[in-house]
Order: structure tokens, then sequence, then C-alpha cells
């Protein structure tokens, strides 16, 4: 009777524990998506590297260069505004680079993303991930002068490992960094254009 009893409760427990291991195994698989996602972790493995380009996106922008690149450059290289304490901590700051963390909503929550940032005024600003959901990015915000106004080109790279598992996760990645880069850009061409009236309004006639 007892040997029964024990082959019963085997029979009960086995399937059990498989669908808890089971169960668990599948929570830490989404723990781990949720924080390579979210940039908390960075899966720089150098095997199986694939690069892909980001942009060449181009804006026409009504002010001058110098304007744009201090638009651009004030929330790093000064006091950042507390508006964009949700978007942005600068955490070293230098004359001419920072490193700085950037926080981007996409779809499972918050991007944290880690970058150098150097810039050259008036014409180029390069960021430089350090640490973020892919182990690789570069990418520049070229600055030309067009008569009274600015010719804006944003491009870079974007690289991953493993093969084609990578270069799907970087597809997706790179998706929500064009969206975040055309919502930041369309922001400093408004902000550019309206120091730049204004200080055109201000100018003696």
């Amino acid at each position: 009777m007892l040997l029964i009893r024990r082959q019963r409760t085997q029979a009960y427990t086995g399937p059990v524990r498989k669908a808890l291991l089971g169960v668990g195994i599948v929570m830490a698989g989404w723990r781990a998506y949720r924080l390579h996602a979210a940039g908390a972790i960075t899966v720089d493995l150098g095997i199986g590297r694939r690069v892909q380009p980001l942009g060449p996106l181009s804006w026409r922008i009504a002010a001058p260069p110098e304007i744009v690149f201090d638009v651009i450059a004030a929330p790093y290289l000064e006091r950042t505004p507390r508006a964009l304490d949700e978007k942005l901590q600068v955490w070293e700051r230098s004359t001419d680079m920072v490193l700085a963390a950037h926080f981007t909503p996409v779809k499972c929550g918050v991007t944290t993303t880690v970058e150098t940032v150097r810039f050259q005024r008036p014409e180029r600003i390069d960021f430089r991930l350090v640490r973020g959901p892919v182990p690789h990015v570069v990418e520049s915000f070229l600055l030309a002068a067009v008569d009274d106004s600015t010719d804006l080109t944003w491009e870079g790279e974007l690289g991953t490992d493993l093969w084609r598992l990578g270069a799907w996760w970087g597809g997706r990645v790179s998706q929500a960094w064009d969206k975040a880069v055309r919502d930041s850009l369309a922001s400093i061409a408004a902000e550019a254009e309206r120091v730049a009236g204004r200080a055109h309004g201000s100018a003696p006639t």
C-alpha cells in the first residue's frame, strides 16, 4: 500500500515540478528580456557581429548652425533643465564632452542608454554608446550652413552580436532609435527657429 501511495505521489509531483520549472524558465527569460530591452544589461559577446546603418536623415531648419548647435548642446554642456529630468541626466561634464544617460519610452517600459557625447562647434556632435540594449552604436549630427538656414543630417551605425538573431533584435532597436531621433529633432528644430526668429526680430534695422 505504501509503495502504491509513493508511486501515485510521484505521478502527480513529477508533472507539477516540470510545470513549475517551465514557468520559472519563462519568467527568467522574460525578466532577462526586459532588462536587456531596458538597457540595464548589455550583451557584448563579439561573436557574429552584424552592423546596420542608422539614417541618414536630413532636416532643413530655418536658423543658422550656431543657434541649432547651441539648442542641441545646451542641455548637455550647461545646466540641464528640470523639464528634461525624465529624459536626460548628465553624469560627467567637461568643456566639449559629456557622459549622459538618456531615457526613452518604449513598448515594454523605458530604455536607458548611456553615451559619450562630443561637441565640435558648430558643425558636428558625435554620440557613442557605452551601455544600452545593443553593444554598439555610433551616431553623428552634422550641421551645414545653407544661406540663413541649416541642413542637419543624422547618420550612424548600430551593431549586434549572434548573427541573424542579433540582426533581428537590432532591427527592432533601430526602429525605436529612429523614432526617438525624429521626435527630438522636431523639438530642436522648433526651438532653434523660435530663437532665430526672436534674434531676427530684435536685430536693429
